[in-house]
């Protein structure tokens, strides 16, 4: 198989089967093309079938002369693997090269989190009164009783909310659906800024969407995080967050709380597991802070 028929078979898989995103397709693809220049500079070229795992260590050497950071090259390496699995799924070759590539190892950042009584203050100092209060009492609620990305916030319509139920339908990465339970409080202040949107001139198109700028649109990913970082301010809050910031915090709430990592995993919409496996560190962070704080040997 030639590259091209390659590269424009795996697009396809990675579209119809994956049900990738348009920006996960293209970032898969722009990291096999490494590997196709990397083929290129072979006497003769190597095509995709020909490749063996002496190649692919001969490749991660090449790639470090480009001084990526390990993160990238991980991201790589995963890409490439991830196109091998579709070679050998699809019978152009009988054996995946890459099962023995070994991944750098990369430091783990630990995401910044919001404890509960600062996701109060936060609450505690938006202004009611004016215009556009209710709405970002509301916007704070969902971030954090949903963990919502602030994506699936801009996205979300009227229709999603189911009331009565206490859920929301949730529109994710690749277009997938997952149900996701809110809470009494975030029902509420959804409900008291419904009263408030109902007066507004809905702009032609943005009639489902639920939060709205005062002319009527939908809100931009720009405008909820400076929402959420001027709110911040407010509440003298020193730590660096962004509408993120509370999905974290959701996570690590619920792994504290005891909740079932899946369980977790299904509300975030996380494809794998070894994703949400980064609140059980947060968790180990916790309980070992609290052991430094009040153990009395500590």
């Amino acid at each position: 198989m030639q590259w091209n028929n390659a590269i424009k078979d795996f697009n396809a898989y990675l579209k119809l089967e994956r049900s990738l995103s348009d920006n996960s397709v293209d970032a898969y693809i722009r990291d096999l093309k490494k590997l196709q220049s990397f083929s290129a500079i072979h006497d003769p070229p190597l095509e995709p079938g020909k490749i063996n795992p002496a190649h692919l260590h001969e490749f991660i050497q090449w790639l470090d002369g480009f001084n990526l950071n390990r993160r990238t090259q991980s991201r790589i390496i995963s890409g490439i693997r991830t196109f091998f699995k579709f070679m050998l799924l699809n019978d152009i070759i009988d054996h995946d090269p890459s099962l023995l590539l070994d991944m750098p190892r990369t430091e783990r950042k630990l995401p910044e989190v919001l404890s509960v009584q600062e996701i109060e203050t936060i609450l505690g100092v938006i202004d009611l009164s004016t215009s556009h209060g209710r709405r970002n009492k509301a916007i704070v609620e969902v971030l954090y009783s949903g963990g919502l990305r602030v994506s699936e916030l801009v996205n979300l319509g009227i229709s999603d909310i189911y009331f009565r139920e206490g859920f929301l339908k949730i529109t994710g990465k690749g277009d997938k659906q997952r149900l996701v339970p809110l809470g009494r409080s975030a029902l509420m202040e959804i409900e008291l800024y419904m009263a408030e949107r109902n007066n507004l001139p809905v702009a032609r198109g943005d009639e489902d969407i639920l939060f709205l700028n005062r002319r009527g649109r939908q809100l931009s990913r720009e405008m909820i995080f400076m929402i959420v970082r001027q709110l911040a301010e407010k509440a003298l809050i020193k730590k660096k967050i962004s509408p993120h910031t509370f999905r974290h915090s959701f996570a690590t709430h619920l792994v504290e709380g005891g909740a079932d990592l899946r369980a977790v995993q299904e509300m975030l919409g996380h494809e794998s597991i070894i994703t949400t496996e980064i609140y059980t560190h947060l968790d180990r962070e916790y309980l070992r802070d609290a052991i430094i704080r009040f153990h009395p040997r500590s």
